[in-house]
């Protein structure tokens, strides 16, 4: 297993989510996390990757986080980049209280513990795993990078680079052009947020800003309901 974070701040903007100093318990169960997963938490003895090019990202045509790719020994993808199990739920959350109505929470805890057996299913079975797909349809799920999506890279690497040379107004001009070709890649609308100001480095991206693109959504998911054997259907975006 391989964690790789997307963010320009490099080490000093991850580090905490990556190794943080204590596990914060409210936060595992608000992302679907049961108590049994909870008690065998702890810091990730695997290689965690800072991606501060987001190179991965436009490799694989990952848009958002968490997102997870299943590779085999053989350096085949078996199961392309998708959600691993989380959910819309955030979008019914109280912004006073933090709370998420408990049919959402339920929901989160199920998906979870769906993708989590679905991982240990294929580490023990391998290519006899159900979810195990074949190349065709590995092919027919894979994310495809357009025009669009191609120049939206350009300027969102521009827009970084500018940034971190002082030219934060021009920057942000670039980043709001990457924004608006593929206004569906949350990486690159969360960095943008990020690098408004140096203040936001390693911090989460919750501004009004990002609320405000999430409620835009309307009854479009934030989150694509993840395409597994035994995975209840999708509750509602919001």
């Amino acid at each position: 297993m391989i964690a790789v974070a997307f963010d320009t701040g490099g080490p000093a903007a991850v580090r905490d989510f990556i190794r943080p100093p204590q596990l914060l318990v409210p936060m595992l169960q608000f992302m679907g996390w049961n108590r049994a997963l909870i008690e065998k938490a702890a810091a990730p003895s695997y290689p965690c990757l800072i991606d501060e090019r987001h190179a991965l990202g436009d490799s694989y045509g990952i848009v958002n986080v968490p997102t997870a790719v299943w590779i085999d020994e053989d350096g085949v993808i078996v199961r392309p980049p998708e959600t691993p199990g989380a959910t819309d739920a955030f979008r019914s959350m109280n912004l006073q209280t933090r709370e998420v109505p408990k049919e959402r929470a339920a929901d989160g805890r199920v998906r979870r513990q769906v993708y989590i057996d679905a991982v240990r299913d294929w580490i023990e079975r391998g290519a006899a795993s159900q979810h195990a797909l074949a190349p065709d349809e590995v092919r027919r799920r894979m994310r495809g990078t357009d025009g669009n999506a191609s120049l939206a890279a350009a300027h969102f690497r521009l827009g970084v680079w500018l940034a971190q040379h002082g030219e934060r107004d021009a920057g942000q001009r670039a980043l709001e052009t990457a924004v608006r070709l593929e206004p569906e890649s949350w990486r690159f609308r969360r960095q943008k947020i990020v690098l408004s100001d140096p203040a936001l480095t390693g911090q989460l991206a919750s501004t009004p800003e990002f609320w405000q693109a999430v409620q835009a959504l309307g009854d479009r998911y934030y989150y694509p309901p993840t395409d597994m054997a035994g995975m209840p259907p999708p509750l509602p975006p919001r």
